[in-house]
């Protein structure tokens, strides 16, 4: 459980570095688990398999000059990574920063940046990228499956950005990849858009704000940068469609209704 201290950093900075969960035998399980996923060696398959950088599905081939996969909810793939999302420690501390009693899964995602070739994650909230969920309460448990540094392209955050609502069509990246607001007259006054550097363990979780801005540079190393991102909703929110989104297929309730389902697993609180 997070202390006192921990929830009120969470509170003044959006996001917060948690504790090392997962031990070598259980980041080399989920490892395998990836690769049987991305080789299509799983009777059942994630959502999407896609190189971001190509928004194109993503044949798994590593010959993009720039390349950063991502799959979504490869935890209908994989029972592994159903059982992480699970995680009895994450999701108290989630249900903790969420102030709530139950937790569903909005969806996951593996982000992997190959050696040399892994590619940006440009500048971004994820709550607006999401246009058919409401309330932006959502927390994300980010887990490396490698250590996360600077020299591999760990995720940089800008502390308190999620306080100051929704500025996703306004950000863009400077020529040090560092974050900068197209009209920064729409921002609160006197606010610091200076990002910080998130680098995170080897099976350590690292939380974030749906609304926090965070963004990650090239992995130009030779080391692999590998991660599960479980994104959390409470179990009050609500589809409310504003735009698509690929999780939409999945959705069987009504505009204004509770989002639950098959597809939105509930995994802390009573129904659990």
């Amino acid at each position: 459980m997070l202390t006192a201290d921990q929830l009120e950093q969470f509170e003044i900075n959006g996001f917060l570095k948690g504790d090392v969960m997962l031990n070598d035998a259980e980041v080399e399980r989920l490892r395998e688990e990836l690769d049987l996923v991305l080789d299509g060696k799983t009777k059942n398959k994630p959502v999407s398999a896609r190189n971001l950088l190509d928004d194109k599905d993503y044949g798994m081939s590593m010959s993009k000059s720039e390349t950063v996969v991502q799959v979504v909810n490869i935890w209908m793939a994989s029972e592994a990574f159903y059982q992480h999302a699970c995680h009895k420690q994450i999701c108290e501390e989630i249900a903790q920063m969420s102030k709530t009693d139950t937790l569903r899964i909005w969806h996951d995602q593996i982000q992997y940046k190959p050696p040399i070739t892994g590619g940006p994650t440009h500048w971004h909230q994820d709550h607006p990228l999401w246009p058919i969920i409401q309330p932006a309460d959502l927390i994300s448990a980010w887990v490396a499956l490698d250590d996360a540094i600077i020299e591999n392209g760990c995720m940089w955050m800008v502390p308190g950005s999620h306080k100051w609502g929704n500025h996703q069509k306004y950000l863009a990246a400077d020529e040090n990849f560092m974050p900068f607001h197209k009209q920064p007259d729409l921002l609160p006054a006197g606010v610091n858009t200076k990002a910080v550097p998130f680098e995170i363990k080897k099976g350590q979780v690292g939380y974030h704000h749906c609304l926090t801005w965070h963004g990650s540079p090239h992995n130009r190393s030779e080391l692999k940068r590998r991660a599960i991102a479980v994104h959390y909703m409470p179990g009050y929110t609500k589809y409310v469609p504003s735009g698509n989104h690929p999780m939409s297929k999945h959705i069987h309730v009504n505009p204004g209704e509770i989002l639950a389902g098959d597809g939105f697993p509930v995994v802390y609180g009573l129904q659990a």
